[in-house]
């Protein structure tokens, strides 16, 4: 029996079998092989294969009217161009090299003909060569199209990390929880492991190598403690704590169908974080008052193509409707920093969470931004949709934002569509520079929601998901308090709402203290929805300015 400690992320008591998901690796070299004629049938082998699995992938999209399938029939059709097989048989026979060397040789110089052309459609293709090409590298070495498509049985993953679409993949296997190397409260996978329910451990460092495929383990994502193969004793201790977690489960559920509030009764809106339509059901269930943030994002991850209007408008349309008539806050595009759209081709970038991302990449593509902006302005005739834009640094920003905005409702206006002509438009307060000018941003915006999990990040010049670093980030920094009652009180003054939609409002024990802030909405993972409404219950609304009064001026952080 082992035992390991790291931070639970996610709460929750499960046991199962180890899960490991291994990193592919892609990295190829020469390798001179005497036998071609064999080499080059395994390249046969590999391009046949990627044809079949682009196949099934059209077949299952036109299951459903799909037009972006068509980039996959291009994807087809490079394979079985000569310029491609040929390409690597004949580097193969020439050079005496093994099959991974010659595709990625053949890839690079396919590439480069695409870029070196002056019509943009061609350079673009360029990417569909490398993506091609990929695929066949990853069935020369063997790997599955991605590791979690293995996954049949209960399982508990274990990871060095898992990413967005990694997390969002588990929500269709039968995975009761997962732990990782790296990571904390705020990464994105935790967030969406508690936005599904999925019990989670975090940072578990170098001790995650000491769990090996098939063993027993059973996961605590409240303590973050993971034991490995158990003995009867540790079965008997966990079933226990278990045992006392779905009792206490069960007595939130009174505050179901009770309003967030103190118990002098200051109303605090609870409403829920989402990632897809589906999560939608489940704050309903739990008794979210709304839903303060829908990170549309997810909507254009883990897949190739981009999401058309029509789509995104059947997704925020079953948002509004599920919610019936209670706000619904949709984020347009975040991406950026940890999150990527594999469509995009962003370049890398050495410091991603300043760089090019969120509201920057929209106001810098208007096209893309302006399938999302009429997207959701035609949902916005089925329930409350308000609009929120990610990563403003400035006014400038949010008035370029509303002119486009504007420009969205005059076409639609011209076609006849119907939308919400009032609709409420606001921005995330996730820059210290903002925070600071809150009340002038006041003015222009009709609502603020914090992004916590930023700003604490920028504020004190840590990177929430680098391991060395994290512990700290600490969401009781005085600094920190200070920027969010600066933001809640400009909010105050201009008449308008201010929210916290960070993970921060979702945290044990927080819900007070950001209301004796000011913030009168909080915006969490379904599965804290219940917890905060009872934690509130047990205030009064000046109970609550002490705690955060005292806080605001403390110096000694713990």
């Amino acid at each position: 029996m082992l035992e390991i400690t790291g931070l639970g992320v996610a709460e929750g008591y499960v046991k199962a079998k180890a899960f490991i998901l291994k990193e592919p690796q892609l990295e190829v070299a020469y390798r001179r092989v005497e036998e071609t004629q064999k080499e080059v049938e395994r390249a046969h082998f590999a391009v046949e294969e990627a044809v079949r699995q682009i196949e099934d992938l059209i077949q299952s999209m036109n299951q459903g009217e799909n037009a972006n399938s068509d980039i996959f029939e291009a994807h087809k059709m490079m394979l079985l161009d000569s310029d491609f097989h040929d390409g690597i048989c004949n580097i193969i026979k020439e050079e005496k090299a093994c099959a991974e060397y010659a595709c990625r040789k053949n890839s690079e110089t396919l590439e480069a003909i695409f870029t070196a052309m002056e019509d943009e459609y061609m350079q673009a293709r360029g990417a569909d060569i490398a993506d091609v090409s990929n695929r066949v590298l990853r069935i020369l070495a063997g790997i599955t199209e991605n590791p979690l498509d293995g996954i049949a049985e209960p399982c508990i993953i274990v990871a060095r990390d898992l990413t967005p679409s990694d997390t969002a993949k588990i929500g269709e296997k039968p995975v009761y929880g997962f732990v990782t190397r790296i990571g904390g409260r705020t990464s994105h996978s935790a967030i969406m492991a508690r936005s599904m329910e999925i019990a989670a451990v975090a940072g578990v460092g170098d001790a995650l190598s000491q769990i090996q495929e098939g063993d027993w383990l059973l996961l605590d994502g409240c303590s973050g403690e993971i034991i490995v193969n158990p003995d009867d004793t540790a079965k008997a201790t966990f079933e226990q704590k278990e045992k006392v977690y779905k009792e206490k489960q069960k007595l939130l559920e009174r505050f179901r169908d009770e309003e967030g509030k103190t118990s002098d009764g200051k109303r605090v809106m609870i409403e829920g974080n989402i990632g897809t339509p589906s999560e939608a059901v489940r704050v309903q269930e739990l008794g979210g008052e709304g839903i303060g943030l829908f990170r549309s994002e997810f909507l254009f991850m883990d897949r190739q193509d981009l999401p058309n209007e029509e789509e995104q408008f059947q997704a925020y349309k079953e948002v509004a409707e599920t919610m019936s008539g209670k706000p619904v806050i949709i984020r347009t595009l975040d991406i950026g920093g940890d999150k990527e759209v594999p469509a995009l081709h962003l370049e890398k970038e050495e410091n991603p969470f300043l760089g090019y991302r969120a509201i920057r990449i929209c106001l810098d593509q208007e096209e893309l931004f302006m399938v999302q902006l009429r997207a959701i302005l035609r949902a916005s005739s089925y329930g409350n949709i308000k609009i929120m834009f990610p990563m403003i640094s400035s006014l400038k920003e949010l008035r370029d934002a509303k002119a486009v905005l504007e420009k969205a409702k005059g076409e639609l206006e011209q076609e006849g569509v119907s939308f919400a002509k009032d609709i409420k438009v606001g921005i995330m307060i996730e820059i210290p520079a903002v925070a600071i000018c809150a009340d002038i941003l006041a003015q222009e915006a009709d609502f603020f929601s914090i992004g916590t999990n930023d700003l604490i990040q920028y504020s004190l010049a840590v990177d929430r998901i680098n391991e060395k670093v994290s512990h700290l980030y600490n969401m009781l920094h005085p600094g920190v308090l200070r920027l969010i009652k600066m933001t809640a009180e400009a909010g105050k003054a201009a008449g308008i709402e201010v929210g916290v939609c960070g993970e921060m409002a979702g945290t044990r024990g927080m819900a007070p203290i950001l209301l004796g802030l000011g913030v009168t909405h909080l915006s969490m993972s379904a599965s804290s929805i219940l917890e905060a409404k009872a934690t509130l219950s047990k205030y009064t609304q000046e109970e609550c300015r002490q705690v955060a009064e005292r806080l605001l001026n403390d110096n000694d952080e713990e």
